[in-house]
């Protein structure tokens, strides 16, 4: 019977995962780094994407393609595969896999651009990894395919050339070759097998999901059938049982017989209607103050089936249903339409970086005079030079990404409007919005629903966290949630504000235990005391006891001693179960820090016998103990849902002490196995999760978190209360 409950989850488990960006901390927005190299890629995720909240970023394709150079190299020679070797303009195989290492050990994760419809159309010669290819014949022998692999020379294809003519016939789009493109019949099972080898393989190197390029163009039901070929995640790197993230890329803008919501049970999907309709609202075309619902009122996907965008490559360059889209050549547009995306809930949200293609709709991206793509240029002031647009570093940008992560989870609320174009509201009370796009000056008194304070507006200026200054202008909210807004319509007409921006509260005195900073659960660095439970599991005989020792590692610190009392390793604690377990309760008085040194100068003994560290205690989830771990310090707890032997600390810790908010920490089994033996721990799963700031040979836990481990293994789960 357990068996039975176990694997339920486990399915259930399976299909909700990919829908789940498995972005650390659950971060809400990811960037299309279009065309980078994979050695830019890696430095950005570790010097910008991960110090501004980005969770991830989606990557050109990395299998090999065609060299085209008629026109000269085009963007596109990217989606024309010949094989699914990891070569291609951004870099080899080697480097790909350095990158996706780094991003993931930086907090980032990748994401990869998946053409699996086709392979590449008409020419004959050979990609960039040195495999032949001759595309008339249906012949990639880099995989390999042959002609037996594809719709079109098995008479699948009812169109009189072999083309799609006619978007109105479902067979003629799902069947035949798009421009020209060799169309794979992934009705096959070797076809299948050999697709969902390759996204084995990416998957095996560490990334967290796939954009899969031209859905439209391939039947639900053989998408489907592929991602239930496809494996968990690497565990290295992703919680045991996490599922890759799946965006379908299917344009549907009304009109035609395919939907987008066809493709919805398999992950989750474009929704091309959304940059449209906010290109309108932006552009002028239709007032804002309908806004209000934007999303599945309008037509829209389902809010966890939508990744949303403000333009994308195709879009950008008047492909793929360019219409009222506004891109990064209308800067304070496109700064307007790019704020209310990462402002308003609805959908997943990706942002563009792009490169200038000066109206030549089919160049490449910045390269030499042989076409190798050129680095990625950083300027003094952070944006990019060299051709490479880089808008996901524009202020007003990378600003509202972590807005969207500190009100992610709040809905809507206190919304404002002036009847026309100006518009504001709130986020719960984590965040509020104000958007002018009227021609006149917004000058309002708003309620905003947030605490009273002084806020940095983040379009305007950045708030330094370390000193909790603000280098633009403040806005205060009085005691009564109100705040006065000036908007004029200069380049930047908007205003936003949130908790984890306010103006000095980057640090402070700690206070009494269970003072924190109430913004700090949506992934800042949190100060003052926060309350932490640690546990690990441990099966134990009579007469063993489990303690952690722990803070930070003395090569991470200088001015580390034996003496918690003055060590600059040691963090402040302080236990709050009590009860009547007087071994427990005796080893606790006198514990004030998590150090790494056993028995502190002035903790307890019980029975004559030392104390080994912090003490824990052996918990279950079984209610029928009854909930005793409030009264005695042992048993059931509703913390534990896993099952016995997991052994667990509830204390206050002192956060200002920790680094960016982690600490370390080791078991030690008193009358047993001692020490754990070293550690070497990946990201973290969780409804939290993480990444650890920095490598040491222990367990990484955070400050105010739910943090679970177990004896001798580098899993690890990091959970909200």
């Amino acid at each position: 019977m357990i068996g039975s409950l176990l694997i339920l989850p486990m399915l259930i488990g399976s299909c909700l995962g990919q829908w789940h960006a498995n972005t650390v901390d659950d971060k809400q927005t990811i960037v299309h780094l279009f065309e980078w190299k994979w050695t830019d890629i890696a430095a950005e995720c570790e010097n910008f994407l991960n110090k501004y909240g980005f969770g991830g970023v989606q990557i050109s394709p990395p299998n090999e393609h065609r060299i085209v150079t008629d026109p000269w190299r085009p963007w596109w020679e990217r989606y024309q595969p010949v094989s699914y070797k990891l070569d291609s303009r951004s870099g080899t195989d080697a480097e790909f896999r350095d990158m996706v290492r780094r991003c993931n050990n930086a907090g980032v994760r990748i994401y990869v651009d998946a053409v699996i419809n086709h392979m590449g159309a008409s020419a004959t010669g050979y990609g960039t990894s040195g495999s032949y290819y001759d595309c008339g014949n249906f012949d990639f022998p880099g995989v390999p395919f042959s002609s037996l692999d594809f719709n079109v020379p098995q008479g699948k294809c009812s169109s009189y050339n072999g083309g799609i003519n006619n978007y109105q016939d479902v067979d003629e789009v799902r069947n035949c070759n798009l421009v020209g493109l060799t169309d794979l019949d992934a009705g096959k099972d070797y076809v299948r097998g050999k697709i969902a080898g390759y996204l084995n393989e990416l998957i095996d190197i560490g990334v967290a999901g796939f954009r899969v390029d031209a859905c439209k163009h391939m039947w639900p039901g053989d998408l489907g059938a592929i991602f239930g070929m496809v494996s968990n995640l690497n565990t290295e790197f992703f919680p045991s049982g996490s599922r890759p993230f799946v965006i379908q890329e299917v344009i549907d803008q009304g009109g035609e017989p395919i939907t987008a919501s066809e493709y919805t049970p398999y992950g989750r999907v474009t929704e091309f209607k959304y940059g449209l309709r906010l290109g309108e609202g932006i552009g002028g075309s239709n007032s804002m103050k309908y806004f209000s619902n934007f999303g599945e009122a309008w037509g829209m996907l389902a809010d966890g089936s939508a990744l949303v965008f403000v333009d994308n490559h195709d879009n950008q360059r008047g492909h793929g249903g360019g219409g009222s889209i506004i891109t990064h050549e209308n800067p304070r547009g496109y700064k307007m339409a790019t704020s209310f995306m990462l402002a308003y809930p609805y959908g997943f949200a990706r942002v563009m970086s792009s490169f200038n293609f000066h109206h030549d709709t089919d160049r490449g991206p910045p390269s030499d005079g042989s076409g190798n793509t050129d680095s990625v240029t950083i300027n003094a002031d952070g944006t990019c030079g060299g051709d490479w647009i880089c808008e996901h570093r524009w202020r007003q940008i990378r600003n509202m990404v972590g807005f969207r992560n500190t009100a992610n989870g709040q809905a809507l609320s206190n919304w404002w409007d002036n009847g026309n174009n100006q518009i504001a509201f709130g986020r719960g009370n984590k965040a509020f919005y104000v958007l002018n796009a009227d021609g006149y000056s917004l000058s309002e008194w708003l309620y905003t629903g947030l605490p009273s304070g002084e806020y940095c507006n983040i379009i305007l200026g950045d708030f330094d966290s370390s000193t909790g200054s603000c280098s633009g202008p403040t806005i205060n909210v009085d005691s009564s949630g109100y705040a006065y807004f000036d908007v004029d319509t200069g380049d930047d007409p908007v205003a936003a504000i949130h908790v984890d921006a306010r103006v000095g509260e980057s640090s402070g005195d700690p206070g009494s235990p269970g003072n924190q900073d109430p913004g700090y659960e949506t992934g800042t660095v949190p100060y003052g005391w926060a309350r932490t439970v640690i546990f690990v599991r441990k099966e134990t005989i009579s007469g063993q006891d489990l303690f952690i020792r722990g803070g930070i590692d003395h090569s991470k610190r200088s001015s580390c001693t034996s003496n918690a009392d003055s060590s600059a390793c040691a963090i402040g604690i302080w236990h709050n179960i009590g009860g009547s377990n007087a071994k427990f309760n005796a080893w606790k008085s006198g514990d004030d820090y998590l150090d790494w040194y056993g028995a502190e100068n002035d903790q307890s003994s019980y029975s004559g016998v030392s104390p080994a560290g912090t003490p824990l205690v052996w918990t279950n989830n079984d209610p029928s103990y009854g909930a005793l771990v409030s009264t005695e310090g042992y048993g059931y707890t509703p913390l534990n849902t896993w099952g016995e032997h997991y052994w667990m600390v509830d204390f206050e810790m002192l956060c200002d002490e920790t680094e960016d908010g982690w600490f370390e920490l080791k078991a030690y089994l008193q009358n047993g196995d001692g020490w754990e033996s070293d550690r070497s721990q990946g990201s973290c799963g969780g409804t939290a999760g993480g990444t650890k700031p920095y490598s040491s040979n222990n367990h990484f836990a955070r400050c105010g978190y739910v943090n679970v481990f177990e004896f001798n293994s580098n899993t690890c789960t990091i959970n909200n209360f």
